[in-house]
């Protein structure tokens, strides 16, 4: 027997339940079908247990700052790093009960098991057929691992198994300094554990302007060692795990390997599609619809490689959904791109990076967050924010940033680039004192003087420019 659904969705993560929500509200033919574990990456395995992790390590590492204004007893605090994991894990169960929920609430529509395409309508599933009108992939995607590195048993984990950690040893080494590695190397340290980070490349965290990831080195390497430029060995020590590279050799207990992620497509049957495949296995699609050729099959999430971040996985999978129910409408325009890594101070970017902008007319303007004032009187006066505007217009283009609060910094320049605002424009904002937006002023001040601009009235609307605060 072959059971019909108007739209079936191959994963139960962010962007396959998000797909889910939105197919919804327009039917309720719908199937879930989920080959692995239930409760979101991002619940599970990353953003929410990584940042319980992080509140617990970052405040924990300002006892420093507060015996040095005068606080006493700080000296006393100890970190359980057995206790801390408990309080991770405690809450990580809290937030990955809701996903659970929503899938489990869908009944005989929700199957756990591995989904097999045999034509690009019809599935095959723990035995059973199933012809779908339109396809959703939202399989997500797994941490790479060398093979190698597996000889090397549980002194090795990825991010999928650090939150595991019953009592994670003193003395730890990361490979790969992208996000999760900077995150979770500088919790580690700021908790009283060696830490060793190795990156085969100069950049951190994401950053591509060079002054912004010096200043995020510069942090860093007050808590733990970073060496960059290095390709990494791992060898069994005499009590550890030996690392090797960037002409350094360190012994440690146990290595966090934050290497990437890969996409999970085994087992798909994807060559039953006869569709073009790209360099990693994943079929080529238009990255506006997010529709696999002229199929009926859509991808979304993770596993499309083009934004691996929850909030951008969500946005694909309303995209995923609408269009595949929608096959003929306007296509849907993203959002401002923005990453947020939270270290301390945190680091990110929005809209274009530095390293994918134009290759000319475009001019810079900085802020030096070590000398800002409120970041000064919190003891977080660390970092360096970038503004990159188009010098035709002073339109804003993108940022990237190490700064105190730059969860807060960044989602203000999204919504401004968003709205294609310029430094004039944004200038004529309240700017609070004292706050650490102040240093954003700063910095567009900087570009103006580099568009060669001058004031001619001061950064205030004009009487007749309507004010929404004002009106009624």
């Amino acid at each position: 027997m072959t059971r019909q659904a108007k739209l079936v969705v191959l994963g139960a993560g962010t962007a396959g339940l998000t797909a889910l929500s939105e197919a919804r509200r327009y039917t309720d033919d719908v199937l879930l079908i989920n080959a692995g574990p239930y409760g979101t990456t991002c619940a599970r395995v990353g953003c929410m247990p990584s940042k319980a992790l992080l509140e617990v390590a970052h405040a924990y590492g300002r006892r420093d700052w507060l015996a040095e204004s005068g606080i006493g007893g700080t000296q006393a605090l100890e970190a359980d790093l057995a206790a801390v994991m408990v309080h991770v894990r405690k809450l990580r169960d809290r937030f990955v009960a809701g996903p659970i929920d929503t899938a489990e609430s869908l009944g005989e529509r929700n199957i756990h098991g591995q989904p097999r395409f045999l034509d690009p309508t019809t599935l095959e599933v723990n035995g059973e057929r199933i012809q779908a009108e339109k396809v959703i992939i939202a399989t997500g995607t797994r941490p790479n691992l060398p093979e190698a590195w597996r000889a090397l048993g549980d002194r090795v984990v990825t991010s999928d198994g650090v939150f595991e950690l019953k009592a994670p040893g003193k003395r730890l080494g990361v490979v790969g300094l992208g996000p999760i590695g900077v995150e979770l190397g500088q919790a580690f340290a700021q908790l009283g554990c060696e830490v060793h980070g190795f990156t085969r490349g100069s950049s951190l965290a994401g950053l591509s302007d060079p002054d912004v990831n010096a200043s995020l080195i510069e942090v860093l390497e007050r808590q733990m060692t970073v060496i960059t430029d290095a390709d990494v060995t791992l060898d069994q020590g005499d009590t550890g795990v030996l690392m090797q590279g960037g002409g350094r050799e360190v012994e440690v207990d146990w290595v966090l390997a934050s290497l990437g992620r890969r996409p999970n497509i085994e087992g798909l049957g994807l060559e039953n599609l006869d569709v073009e495949l790209d360099e990693r296995g994943v079929p080529v699609f238009d990255a506006s619809t997010l529709r696999i050729a002229d199929l009926p099959i859509y991808i979304t999430g993770d596993v499309s490689g083009l934004r691996p971040l929850m909030h951008e996985a969500a946005d694909e999978g309303r995209i995923a959904a609408y269009h595949a129910l929608h096959p003929d409408a306007e296509c849907l325009r993203r959002r401002t791109p923005q990453a947020i890594v939270f270290t301390e101070p945190g680091a990110g970017h929005a809209g274009l990076t530095g390293a994918k902008l134009p290759q000319s007319g475009v001019v810079t303007g900085s802020a030096d967050f070590s000398r800002q004032g409120r970041a000064l009187m919190a003891g977080r006066n660390a970092g360096r924010l970038q503004l990159y505007a188009d010098e035709r217009d002073g339109r804003l283009l993108g940022a990237e940033l190490v700064a105190p609060d730059a969860e807060h910094l960044l989602h203000l320049l999204a919504w401004s680039i968003q709205q294609e605002m310029t430094v004039d424009q944004i200038l004529q904002m309240p700017f609070y004192h004292p706050t650490v937006e102040e240093g954003l002023r700063s910095a567009l001040q900087a570009v103006r003087r580099e568009l060669g601009k001058r004031r001619t009235q001061p950064d205030l609307p004009l009487c007749h420019e309507p004010a929404a605060w004002a009106l009624g």
